[in-house]
């Protein structure tokens, strides 16, 4: 039996991981969560899981709710509660999966508590994998990959060597308009970008996947889980999203992960590692049915947030910081239909012109990074 903790319950990643809890309750038991702005499904999942520990958003949510809990459930809220939920002593396992850089605080927690990290925040890799990495060493913490295409690259590691890999190859399905051209972006909807053709996501990574700064944080977090450098790391569109990702090794060889696209899948194996279990609800994959595989080079200057992504990743230092941080905002305002889907790569790019980068930041300045980001691009916006 492995006890969890959650944080994200009520998000995409965070439902399908109660789902495979739910699939398995002798094998897994969620003992800690924390909910977002979907308070009523939040007190749904309390009632079914019966976690002994929640945190929520703010106070005020927390006044609101704390008299509807079961007495032996505790309560927190705000980033203190995060870091509680994350640190909560009985957790065997961390699963982070909320949506942006508010997850590097409890990620750096858990470490230091010494639980094993599967981890769906790509952002806390990307604004500072170096200390994020090099605390996990320091500690002797795993950090296992939720993302489809880090948990494909982790599997097919097994039997192999890390050392003799040639280059990891990442795809990429091209987001909700893989068939449209640059000019036919223009005045495209928010419900456009959200009608992803494979996966189903938050608001946040699907319209991150339509611009393909998606598979740039997942570059940046490949470079830090797998210690390879940028230039022996590729991506590769691959519309029907059943190749999840490969590796080539320095003999030619070539191994990849199939399956049909479904989160689920990653996250029991990030949680069951190194046993596979059993996934009765899963859609086999029948290559006979799927009959072609296509796949194609991305274009740098059709997507270019994935070009910002690789120029940030090289230059290294406070860059993805500014990266991440100035995307989070203009995908806000997009999805708030105050900018178009095109401005958003030009917010990132004025922020990442202007930004003085920083070498081997201290988390400190991460933070100090992080905030005067998003309050340039705020001022641009106003």
């Amino acid at each position: 039996m492995k006890k969890i903790s959650l944080l994200g319950a009520t998000g995409s990643i965070g439902t399908q991981t109660l789902d495979i809890i739910n699939q398995h309750p002798d094998r897994f038991e969620l003992v800690a969560m924390s909910i977002g702005k979907n308070v009523k499904l939040g007190l749904e999942l309390v009632q079914k899981f019966k976690p002994k520990f929640l945190s929520v958003l703010t106070k005020e949510v927390y006044d609101e709710i704390k008299h509807e809990l079961p007495k032996e459930v505790k309560m927190s809220y705000g980033i203190e509660g995060l870091v509680e939920v994350a640190t909560f002593s009985e957790a065997d396992i961390l699963v982070n999966a909320v949506i942006g850089s508010v997850g590097l605080g409890p990620t750096l927690a858990a470490i230091e508590a010494k639980k094993t990290i599967a981890i769906a925040n790509k952002e806390t890799l990307v604004t500072a994998g170096h200390i994020v990495t090099q605390k996990a060493k320091q500690y002797g913490v795993s950090l296992l990959p939720v993302d489809s295409e880090h948990s494909a690259i982790f599997q097919c590691l097994q039997g192999g060597q890390q050392s003799k890999i040639s280059k990891l190859i990442v795809t990429a399905s091209g987001g909700s308009f893989r068939e449209k051209r640059r000019d036919e972006l223009v005045n495209v909807t928010v419900e456009d970008a959200l009608n992803h053709p494979n996966w189903t996501m938050g608001a946040k990574i699907t319209i991150d996947s339509a611009t393909m700064m998606n598979k740039g944080l997942e570059v940046i977090e490949a470079h830090w889980l797998f210690d390879m450098p940028y230039d022996q790391i590729e991506v590769l569109l691959h519309k029907e999203s059943i190749i999840h990702s490969m590796i080539e090794y320095i003999d030619g060889s070539v191994i990849a992960q199939l399956g049909t696209p479904d989160m689920r899948v990653p996250i029991q194996y990030a949680l069951s590692y190194p046993e596979r279990l059993d996934f009765k609800k899963q859609e086999r994959l029948n290559l006979c049915e799927v009959g072609k595989l296509h796949f194609d080079k991305p274009d740098f200057e059709r997507y270019r947030c994935l070009k910002f992504a690789y120029e940030a990743g090289r230059i290294g230092g406070t860059m993805p910081t500014v990266l991440n941080a100035a995307n989070e905002v203009a995908v806000a305002a997009f999805l708030d239909k105050q900018i178009s889907f095109l401005q958003i790569e030009d917010y990132i790019e004025q922020a990442l012109e202007s930004h003085q980068q920083v070498n081997e930041p201290s988390l400190e300045t991460i933070i100090e990074v992080d905030q005067q980001t998003r309050r340039f691009v705020h001022s641009l916006m106003s």
